[in-house]
């Protein structure tokens, strides 16, 4: 995963953020959901790579896969954080 597709769902989250709170407006609520829908997002991009390699017998790319989810989902919620602290 390259860090194109982590900031990609960092954006996402805060798209979503805007959805989720129905305001656009600065606040500490709609940061947090923008951090955690973030870091949701990059977590399954990063699970879905994973689970598909194990699905086609790729075990050792899903064993690789696997332990940088924490990383990518740290740095898609931070993403979506910053983006939701700017109008």
């Amino acid at each position: 995963m390259n860090h194109l597709q982590v900031i990609t769902a960092g954006l996402a989250g805060e798209k979503l953020s805007r959805s989720i709170t129905g305001t656009d407006e600065v606040c500490a609520s709609r940061s947090a959901v923008a951090t955690g829908a973030g870091a949701f997002l990059g977590a399954a991009s990063v699970g879905a790579v994973a689970a598909g390699a194990t699905a086609v017998g790729a075990t050792t790319l899903a064993a690789f896969a696997a332990p940088v989810v924490l990383p990518v989902a740290i740095a898609a919620g931070a993403v979506g954080l910053i983006r939701s602290l700017f109008d």
